[in-house]
């Protein structure tokens, strides 16, 4: 009699992980306490595997002998209280896949900010040298799925910290922790402390057999690992030289110590062959680079990676030059964080176009960086108080506007050849676009006009 398994949860996680324990024979039912999406109702029709969804049928699911939850669905529900007391194991979808892997390889990265971009360059380094590599978890497509088509030597996984609240057996390869700061609180109890714990579950498993890689720039991380040991082989990553196995940032090369058993290797590269821009992105090159050094991966193909590299939609991304000006795309960036490297980052000239939904930032760690390299900031948004009151004075030019047109304009008056154009909000977009993503779309779509323009103007 085949076992009953139980996937709470219709997205793209539930969906992979039922197709993955139909193909292993398990009895599968899916159960959505919200809708469906018609793509996912119409691939699990498909593969004729059991659903419901707007409810849970809680005898049914109490009759499970494993289930596999949505990282969305916290553990402090009901349902989810009810499996605990009856001791039905309940794991995350990486958890099961991973199960089923086999001898293949996972690169697994996590961290509260640049792991979408990590994962994307791994995966990048990886193909580009002739792997057999997928992309997925908290990315596109979900590694239960991924597992299921097979076929695949590595997996490069990112993870979400809820994923890795229900691991037990879970071991990658290779595990990169990249930085920790407060998010998602509300599932923590509102403690920083369990945030961090959550995040260090990714080394819980790992032997001397796998490696750890980490930012040692992160406070949080270095106090957790004093406070605890970690069993794998370690290598730190620096924006600073340190003199760890690893690698770091000085004088404008990245520089890699590395050594693994009879494997020494000690690289320089210029970050001039890095498609990427800003501090934190080296970093985020230095565990793609270290990941792929440990894979056995020629430098030469690393590099050749490195340069052909384009990044996610809006994460500083090149849009065009326009007359001797570059307009870049950092529509994600929705915080001071994130607007503070996108700043530190550039060496050219800004013309800053900031603005949308102000949450209380705190604006002061931009202040040195503005006045020493943005020569104008233009505000978008419908209240731009905020910004105005903070940085008049200390930006030579000060504009407001309210569509991504009238930004263009003010910036192509400000602008001289060399110049960077930067959109990098601090806010959120939600005052005059859909989300960051509309917002960074309508930047590309005005910049690729302008630049369609000023070359029918001078034929």
């Amino acid at each position: 009699m085949k076992k009953l398994i139980v996937i709470l949860g219709g997205g793209e996680s539930g969906v992979g992980a039922a197709i993955l324990a139909l193909k292993e024979g398990y009895e599968v039912f899916v159960s959505d306490g919200g809708e469906i999406t018609a793509d996912r109702r119409d691939l699990l029709k498909k593969f004729n595997i059991d659903f419901e969804e707007g409810k849970h049928s809680v005898s049914k699911i109490l009759g499970a002998e494993i289930i596999v939850k949505s990282p969305g669905i916290p553990d402090t529900t009901e349902l989810v209280q009810e499996m605990v007391k009856k001791g039905i194991p309940v794991v995350s979808e990486i958890e099961f896949a991973y199960r089923f892997m086999g001898d293949a390889k996972i690169i697994a990265i996590t961290g509260t900010n640049g792991k979408t971009t990590t994962s994307l360059l791994t995966h990048h380094l990886l193909k580009t040298a002739g792997y057999k590599v997928a992309l997925g978890g908290n990315i596109g497509t979900s590694l239960a799925r991924l597992v299921a088509e097979g076929g695949y030597d590595y997996y490069v996984v990112e993870v979400s910290s809820f994923q890795l609240d229900g691991i037990v057996e879970f071991k990658p390869d290779i595990a990169v922790l990249l930085n920790i700061t407060p998010d998602h609180l509300d599932r923590y109890d509102n403690k920083f402390e369990n945030y961090v714990s959550s995040k260090f579950r990714i080394i819980e498993n790992l032997t001397q057999e796998e490696a750890f890689i980490y930012c040692i720039d992160s406070q949080p991380i270095t106090e957790e690992l004093n406070r605890r040991k970690a069993e794998s082989c370690v290598f730190a990553m620096s924006a600073s030289k340190h003199d760890k196995l690893g690698a770091y940032l000085e004088e404008d090369h990245l520089i890699f110590n590395y050594e693994y058993r009879n494997n020494e290797q000690h690289h320089k590269i210029p970050v001039s062959e890095v498609s990427l821009i800003g501090k934190h992105n080296m970093v985020n090159s230095m565990a793609a680079v270290l990941s792929s050094i440990h894979l056995n991966v020629p430098i030469v193909k690393i590099m050749k990676g490195l340069k052909t590299f384009k990044n996610a939609p809006h994460r500083l991304e090149y849009v065009a030059e326009v007359e001797g000006v570059a307009y870049i795309n950092d529509s994600k960036a929705t915080n001071v964080d994130s607007v503070y490297y996108a700043l530190d980052g550039i060496k050219q000239g800004i013309i800053w176009i900031a603005g949308g939904i102000d949450k209380g930032n705190d604006y002061r760690q931009l202040e040195e960086l503005v006045e020493e390299k943005v020569k104008g900031l233009i505000c978008l948004g419908k209240d731009n108080s905020g910004l105005v009151d903070f940085f008049t004075g200390k930006t030579k030019q000060l504009a407001e506007v309210d569509k991504v047109k009238n930004a263009l304009e003010v910036a192509r008056e400000w602008a001289q050849p060399g110049d960077v154009v930067l959109l990098s909000p601090a806010c959120s977009s939600f005052d005059l676009f859909d989300n960051y993503e509309d917002r960074g779309d309508k930047f590309r779509r005005a910049v690729k006009a302008l630049s369609k323009k000023v070359k029918v103007t001078k034929s």
